[in-house]
């Protein structure tokens, strides 16, 4: 059974960093494409950036060229590193990742907070 667990969120003021890690309880070669979402309270949960298996990774406009995601399989772990960050940016962020045993399975994480004032 695969688990992903969250850390790396805090309070940071605006033009700072942080960088999440989502680390993957079982086998992340049962894995296919992982992700970062976030939702604001009142507001849907949308897409931050994807990695896929084999390393292709794809960012929402919202992020691009301030975030970076990253997968280390051998730390069956998944980053997002998060620079210059806004006041936009405050929200709870999610792992997430598609099963590559069962289809249409996926995981989440409990979600870690992230707050950037101003």
């Amino acid at each position: 059974q695969v688990q992903l667990v969250e850390s790396g969120g805090g309070l940071v003021q605006a033009g700072g960093s942080l960088r999440l890690s989502c680390y993957v309880s079982g086998s992340i070669f049962s894995l296919n494409t992982m992700g970062w979402y976030r939702q604001v309270p009142g507001k849907q949960r949308e897409l931050v950036a994807t990695v896929s298996r084999g390393g292709r990774t794809d960012y929402a406009d919202s992020v691009k060229g301030r975030f970076t995601i990253s997968r280390d399989n051998a730390k069956n772990t998944v980053y997002l590193q998060m620079n210059s960050l806004e006041p936009e940016d405050t929200a709870d962020y999610y792992c997430n990742a598609e099963s590559r045993v069962t289809f249409g399975k996926t995981y989440w994480g409990q979600g870690t907070q992230v707050t950037v004032s101003s």
